[in-house]
């Protein structure tokens, strides 16, 4: 007896499968009035998102309910016009919040976590504290703990390597929102770097993102983040040398069951 073949998937299946725009149909020569202004208020969320106010005070007392003493810090982005025209100014702190931080540089520093509001502060407001909440006793089994918190405005992925450096620290976490999209405008992202130093690249930092309550949620990226930390500060480097292989055992225990 044949096995019956398949029935053939349609895009009504698709859709349920991604939040990606396929299958709207069309009204002449245009979209449905529906999907255009789904189209239209997603594109809306995504452009407040990156000029959202980044609410430190509220991040500041989260990460103080969690234990966590932070230093606020700015970039030389003193503007958000600036910040988005010149992404060079963002990557490095200015001089008030340098010497602020240099006077916080002492004793061992093995771990620094940075909290920046990037290109959506509405994701960080809404989901950083949860991660570093969902973080800590992830690291506290591998017995490795936040040394220094620092939450810094106008922020892009290379401040957390001037911050790094100048607290003396062996690794830094930044988690920082990241750049809005039509699917996602509160997407979250952690990036890491091993030995950070102003000159960093992105090839020598690993991250975890799409943290968010239609992505990674918090719990699994903590465990992600909380592999990277604990596999970079055991093997001494982050970036290309580092493969993320932290969802390999659960792969593993899947390939098991079906086969």
């Amino acid at each position: 007896m044949k096995t019956p073949a398949p029935l053939p998937r349609s895009l009504t299946d698709l859709r349920k499968l991604t939040p990606a725009r396929v299958g709207l149909g069309r009204a002449g020569a245009s979209l449905p009035t529906e999907a255009m202004l789904d189209f239209t208020l997603s594109h809306a969320r995504a452009r407040d998102a990156v000029h959202a106010p980044f609410n430190a005070p509220q991040i500041i007392a989260g990460l103080n309910e969690l234990g966590l003493r932070s230093i606020e810090v700015c970039s030389r982005a003193r503007e958000r016009t600036d910040y988005l025209r010149r992404p060079d100014l963002g990557r490095r702190l200015d001089e008030a919040s340098k010497d602020s931080l240099l006077s916080h540089a002492h004793g061992a520093c093995r771990l620094a976590v940075v909290v920046g509001d990037g290109l959506s502060a509405t994701a960080v407001n809404a989901h950083a504290v949860e991660v570093v909440r969902s973080l800590i006793p992830r690291l506290a089994i591998d017995g490795i703990k936040i040394d220094r918190t620092v939450v810094a405005r106008g922020a892009r992925v290379g401040l957390g390597d001037e911050i790094g450096e100048t607290l003396g620290a062996r690794m830094v976490v930044i988690l920082i929102g990241e750049r809005p999209g039509l699917s996602a405008f509160d997407s979250l992202g952690a990036y890491l770097t091993y030995a950070p130093k102003v000159g960093r690249t992105d090839a020598d930092r690993n991250c975890a993102s799409n943290i968010h309550r239609g992505g990674l949620g918090y719990d699994a990226a903590a465990f992600r983040i909380g592999w990277l930390i604990r596999e970079g500060l055991a093997r001494e480097l982050t970036g290309l040398a580092l493969k993320d292989q932290s969802g390999e055992p659960m792969h593993a225990a899947i390939a098991s069951r079906s086969s």
